[in-house]
């Protein structure tokens, strides 16, 4: 297949490192033009020298700002302001007791995690369905199905975002315009080799506190590993594409079989 998306601008929210990287890295592979979003300009900075050096001949753009807030989004907006393609991979997670999540907490995750992508899919649709094209995906989780008791705050987050991208594909019917969410299942980011240890032995050789983190924490995964960022940056990078034309509406999963074996 090609995946082709030269001529196109894609925006990858929360992309200096992890999924966001690895999505933007295979963007740029297929031909996008990808703009890199962080809230600081080094870090910002040192990804886009990264993927021109990982990518021969990829066009990165530098679009270092703080998406969660208005301030900041309106400061990307300048930077940036329309966009073909529209990956809202931008969250926050954490292990915390449940009735240990304050009122903050539970605002901090729906802003960080879901108002921001909604701020960013209401400044840019409109273009979108003006041109008769775009794309526009929302990076969820198994969690949003699935909720973790150890972090149920991040659950709701990623439930919400389900929400969201059925809404705005209705939203955005028969323009051209696909809107979808990627269920991503747990994958190999150094933010999650810092949570596993958390839960597991933190004297424990990286590949045995992988292990022990799935078999006692996540024992419905098929897979029975963690997933690799590439691997969910495929998916994406697919429905990118024009050959994803008629996928819209959709919750796609890349969860290793987590969700299928404990639904009813």
């Amino acid at each position: 297949m090609q995946l082709d998306l030269s001529g196109r601008t894609a925006l990858v929210t929360g992309s200096t490192q992890g999924i966001g990287y690895s999505i933007a890295q295979g963007l740029a592979r297929a031909g996008a033009r990808v703009a890199i979003n962080g809230r600081t300009a080094e870090r910002v900075d040192e990804a886009v020298r990264q993927i021109q050096q990982d990518v021969p001949g990829a066009e990165a753009v530098a679009a270092a700002a703080d998406v969660t807030t208005e301030a900041g989004t309106a400061e990307l907006l300048k930077i940036l302001p329309r966009v073909d393609v529209l990956i809202n991979n931008l969250g926050i997670f954490g292990a915390q007791p449940a009735m240990e999540i304050t009122d903050e907490d539970w605002r901090r995750y729906f802003e960080v995690n879901v108002l921001a992508a909604l701020r960013l899919t209401r400044s840019y649709l409109p273009g979108m369905t003006g041109e008769g094209w775009g794309r526009i995906q929302y990076i969820a989780s198994d969690s949003a199905v699935v909720i973790p008791a150890e972090m149920i705050h991040y659950g709701m987050s990623k439930t919400a975002l389900l929400a969201a991208s059925r809404g705005f594909a209705k939203e955005a019917a028969g323009t051209g315009v696909t809107v979808n969410s990627v269920i991503a299942g747990p994958t190999h980011t150094g933010g999650v080799e810092k949570f596993v240890y958390e839960l597991v032995d933190s004297s424990l050789p990286w590949e045995e506190a992988q292990r022990r983190f799935m078999r006692e924490h996540r024992p419905q995964s098929l897979l029975q590993r963690l997933i690799e960022p590439e691997e969910i940056a495929n998916m994406v990078v697919y429905l990118s594409s024009p050959l994803a034309s008629a996928t819209t509406g959709a919750a796609v999963r890349v969860d290793g079989g987590y969700v299928d074996s404990i639904l009813p």
